[in-house]
């Protein structure tokens, strides 16, 4: 992949999430502690300032770089699983994926985020739009997903949860939409866009 690409994806994809961050962080005072939008601006301010660096590497070495940083800045339960989500997706994206390559490797990286997680799609978390918008790619070849993600995230507030620090809440989770759903569909938009898709 060229590195004008792969600088475009890390520029557009921390300037949506830095900036819907307060956006973030009230869905999260509903249903959680309240910091999932400050530590994801936390984490994509460190990706950030390392862009020129990161764009130099390999696609593969630049997931694993970035989401080592997930993992080490963004901490909270999202770190872990976002830093999971893009290092698995490292171990198998092709410097020059197709369609059909970058597919399979989103399909490693959600069973990853799935087992890290100990969580299934239905429980009010991120997979709730990462699992519809892979099942949507394999069955349409990758158009229209970010309709598709901002439909999942909707989805989510009618939910009850189950994982995560919102399960506490119980039933008073419901009426909510889920902060990692909500995230989830921001940077799903963001790389449609860039890449055209």
């Amino acid at each position: 992949m060229q590195k004008s690409v792969k600088l475009s994806l890390i520029n557009s994809c921390t300037a949506v999430i830095i900036s819907h961050s307060q956006e973030l962080t009230s869905l999260d005072q509903a249903i959680g502690d309240g910091d999932h939008g400050l530590n994801m601006k936390r984490g994509c301010e460190a990706v950030l300032a390392d862009a020129e660096a990161l764009s130099d590497k390999s696609l593969p070495d630049m997931l694993k770089s970035i989401g080592t940083q997930l993992v080490m800045k963004v901490g909270g339960a999202s770190g872990p699983l976002y830093g999971t989500l893009f290092m698995a997706l490292a171990k198998e994206m092709d410097e020059m994926p197709t369609s059909e390559s970058a597919c399979a490797a989103f399909a490693s990286a959600i069973e990853a985020v799935k087992a890290r997680g100990k969580s299934e799609t239905g429980q009010k978390t991120m997979l709730d739009v990462l699992v519809p918008v892979h099942a949507a790619w394999v069955a349409g070849g990758g158009k229209g997903l970010a309709m598709l993600a901002k439909a999942a995230a909707d989805s989510t507030i009618a939910m009850k949860a189950i994982r995560g620090r919102a399960s506490f809440l119980g039933d008073r989770s419901i009426g909510h939409m889920d902060p990692g759903a909500r995230s989830s569909q921001l940077l799903i938009e963001t790389i449609t866009q860039v890449l055209g898709v």
